[in-house]
């Protein structure tokens, strides 16, 4: 049976408010190193909007219990297989009432910075052991804990940081339905068998049908084989995951789950994301004063350090330095496309380090036209979203993106490779979509430097020749509409579904102890 890549319209929604817990190893903006922060903050956020009490729970980074409001103690854990001494922090987004709970561990937590590497940007030798004890304490508070007072109907994790919970879960009688999605699956949690046995999990789960992959231990194996329900953050993205391009070595395991596997769209948070109302950039416009957008391209440019030149085009970059984002085929384009003295490039990111060092090189030696961050500051992407003429999203794959629907919000047109959550919420611009008024941004169908740098002249020259329809395809694309709701309602059904049938496997099971 195929997966079912839309969620079926005719699913009947919760009868009553629903208990969730939303399971994330980040969250804007208590730590962040990509979408997954804005989505963990985001969802739990719109679904108690719409009557549901979630909550969320996530490390206790350093840098995320400063962040928190009203913060306490509630109570200790014991951890099976571990001397850790696990303390749960509860307290409330500092931007909305979003209750969360923190899983203190300093021993395995307390470090400064990303949350899954050291500074040289390797993997902490530590993280089986970090993310197993962190799932661990999902899997008790999903169980319910007197201390707390609250059991949730529904568990939602997320990538591989959460995977093991649904595993540890599944022999606990009466355990709450388990939803589990995967935001990129090149990330997966793998670990050798040594670290499975030192772990001290139990043997049955070494096994085919556990978490056993390629004589490795996969982690976001354990969230797809032990949830209800397991989904991807894009349809298209949905469908390429079941194929061998794109799954990873997992693409025969999503196709064998069929209908309990799904993709929905991820939502942005239109308060954070509002050039109408953005704090963090010079002059807040919308589509009716669309020309004032000019006024934040001056501003960029002086942060950067670039000429402050309104007839010049503008490309932006934010995303991460690696080679799934196609940061390679910029730096492959970028000569040709430099030798027009009117074009100017701003990137924000880190990643591999060989990327930085080849970005900072084209910055000095080209310091009129090309402008590097190498670093995430979330106020300047902000001013790159308003400031920017377009934005390159040249992805190789990508499962949603974020920054492509920032940049429409901003009137800022992407120019994103056709694949995942890019071919899900761009138009490319035709002469057909300039005539109807859909066209959004700018799709080229391989991720070849060619295809990129003709999409960037195609931009480039409709940027030029004809400033209206850059202004309607522009003012289109902010008229869009990607906010939460839609989303978080397909989440809702999402957990419906999953109840349904956490509640028709516990009836079978209970069944079959009575007869024996």
């Amino acid at each position: 049976m195929e997966p079912s890549l839309l969620l079926p319209p005719d699913i009947t929604a919760p009868e009553r408010p629903l208990h969730i817990l939303v399971a994330s190893s980040e969250a804007h903006p208590l730590i962040k190193t990509g979408g997954l922060a804005d989505v963990a903050a985001s969802l739990p956020a719109a679904l108690r909007d719409l009557g549901h009490d979630a909550r969320l729970i996530l490390p206790a980074y350093p840098r995320a219990a400063r962040q928190l409001r009203d913060t306490k103690i509630i109570c200790e854990l014991k951890i099976p297989t571990s001397r850790t001494q696990v303390r749960i922090l509860e307290g409330k987004h500092p931007d909305h009432d979003l209750p969360i709970y923190l899983v203190d561990a300093p021993e395995h937590f307390c470090r400064e910075g990303n949350p899954y590497t050291d500074l040289s940007g390797r993997d902490w030798g530590d993280n089986a052991e970090r993310f197993l004890l962190f799932c661990r304490a999902i899997a008790l508070i999903a169980g319910g804990l007197p201390a707390i007072g609250w059991r949730p109907d529904v568990l939602h994790g997320n990538d591989w940081q959460t995977g093991l919970a649904p595993a540890l879960l599944r022999d606990l009688p009466g355990h709450p339905a388990n939803v589990f999605t995967i935001h990129n699956l090149a990330y997966q949690g793998l670990f050798d068998r040594a670290t499975f046995d030192r772990l001290g999990l139990p043997p049955a789960l070494w096994s085919v049908s556990g978490l056993e992959f390629h004589q490795r231990m996969s982690f976001i194996k354990g969230g797809i084989i032990f949830s209800d329900r397991v989904n991807t953050v894009s349809p298209s993205y949905a469908a390429e995951v079941r194929t061998a391009r794109f799954g990873f070595g997992l693409d025969g395991l999503l196709r064998q789950i069929g209908s309990r596997f799904s993709g929905i769209l991820n939502g942005v948070d239109y308060r954070i994301w509002d050039p109408l109302t953005d704090p963090f950039i010079l002059q807040c416009y919308d589509p009716e004063t669309f020309g004032l957008k000019a006024e934040n391209k001056l501003d960029i440019q002086r942060e950067v350090g670039l000429p402050r030149n309104e007839d010049a085009f503008v490309l932006g970059y934010i995303g991460r330095l690696v080679e799934q984002k196609g940061v390679d085929l910029i730096l492959a384009i970028l000569p040709r496309l430099l030798e027009d003295p009117r074009i100017q490039v701003v990137f924000q990111g880190t990643g591999e380090r060989s990327t930085e060092q080849a970005l900072l090189a084209i910055a000095a030696s080209y310091p009129r036209q090309v402008g590097v961050f190498v670093e995430y500051e979330e106020a300047r992407a902000h001013r790159i979203e308003a400031g920017s003429d377009a934005f390159l999203m040249p992805s190789r794959f990508e499962p949603c993106g974020l920054n492509q629907i920032y940049s429409l919000r901003y009137g800022t047109p992407p120019i994103a490779h056709r694949t995942g959550g890019l071919a899900d919420t761009v138009v490319h611009t035709s002469p057909e979509t300039l005539a109807d008024g859909t066209a959004t941004g700018f799709l080229f169908e391989e991720p070849r430097a060619d295809a990129l740098l003709d999409a960037v002249r195609q931009a480039l020259q409709l940027y030029r020749e004809d400033p209206q329809a850059w202004q309607k395809l522009a003012t289109t694309g902010m008229q869009q509409d990607f906010s939460w709701e839609a989303s978080a309602r397909g989440y809702v059904q999402l957990y419906a579904e999953a109840i349904a049938d956490r509640a028709i496997a516990q009836s079978a099971e209970q069944a079959s102890a009575a007869s024996v």
